[in-house]
């Protein structure tokens, strides 16, 4: 579990990136000379950490991280740079790269499912004035849902960053309190794409994953069915521990940590012991349930800063684990 030794040590591990200017990787369609910019020209706030979304899911992880641990060494540093950086101004020019021309796709929809799971997090603190602050962005991607998700004919079965129940699964948690309508469309789209889903047959992972396509569906049909889950899972995964899903088990391999791709593997194996947890106590044998998470995560913990492809987002992932 979660210690005050573990949380500084992510916490020292994640500022050491989050104003990091480069590398940097850009999810921007230039239109003309006058889009070619630096990223902290583009994005006041997230241009660090790699790229946007892990930028804003490693604020999500510092700002989670100082809320539970208040008295960690780390926690001063956290709230200075958020007090210097979660500010309106900076906001403002986050909210104007969305209203560029063909920002439409911009990190759709991972990096919209984590700045409202950050926006979520920054609520927690109503004595601060950050999500007041986060506040026009998280509405400006909530819109973005609301208009997405109708179009959206198929979910995004995937296991990288279109995978559509990921991004869902932390949507419907901000939507819930600020926004029915939208809390209201995410369950009836995942009912009309997931409700009928039955006898899983997994094939994972492909080989550049960092989630399960299956246990996230699992895990966002949670939220969704509420007293209805039990016999939906039921009918999901008539036996979680037999053969025909044995491939979500097992630890995934990690050839080359220096390679970002396939360094996702390494991610995976956190995001299967975050969904295993989650999901334990309405499976048939909850504490074999939580080994297989316990063998995950030994598969990747002791990774997280063995180079900076992982290092840059790995720590999310395990404090997802651990918290869940």
């Amino acid at each position: 579990m979660l210690d005050a030794a573990t949380a500084d040590r992510f916490a020292a591990l994640t500022l050491g990136h989050l104003t990091r200017a480069w590398p940097f990787k850009l999810d921007q369609i230039l239109t003309g000379p006058v889009d070619l910019a630096e990223p902290s020209v583009l994005h006041p706030i997230f241009h660090g950490s790699f790229d946007w979304h892990s930028c804003v899911h490693g604020w999500w992880q510092v700002m989670r991280l100082a809320r539970l641990y208040p008295d960690n060494a780390a926690t001063p540093a956290i709230e200075a740079l958020a007090d210097r950086m979660l500010i309106p101004e900076r906001v403002a020019g986050e909210v104007a790269y969305l209203d560029r021309p063909m920002s439409g796709g911009f990190e759709r929809p991972y990096g919209w499912g984590w700045l409202l799971a950050l926006h979520d997090e920054l609520a927690l603190r109503p004595d601060r004035p950050w999500a007041g602050a986060m506040a026009p962005l998280a509405h400006a991607f909530a819109a973005r849902f609301e208009a997405y998700l109708p179009k959206l004919s198929y979910p995004v079965r995937s296991g990288k960053h279109d995978s559509t129940a990921f991004a869902l699964i932390h949507a419907l948690r901000w939507a819930r309190t600020r926004d029915r309508a939208l809390a209201h469309l995410i369950e009836d789209r995942a009912r009309h794409w997931f409700g009928g889903d039955r006898d899983a047959r997994p094939w994972e992972p492909s080989g550049e994953d960092f989630l399960s396509a299956t246990l996230c569906e699992a895990l966002l049909m949670k939220s969704v069915l509420g007293a209805e889950f039990g016999a939906w899972l039921a009918a999901f995964l008539p036996d979680p521990y037999g053969a025909p899903t044995a491939c979500l088990r097992v630890p995934a391999d990690v050839t080359d940590r220096s390679d970002g791709r396939l360094a996702h593997l390494d991610g995976l194996n956190l995001a299967r012991a975050w969904c295993w947890r989650s999901l334990a106590n309405d499976l048939p044998d909850p504490a074999r349930t939580r080994a297989i998470a316990e063998t995950h995560l030994d598969a990747a913990l002791p990774h997280l800063a063995d180079d900076y492809m992982g290092e840059h987002w790995l720590a999310t992932f395990a404090l997802l684990a651990l918290t869940a």
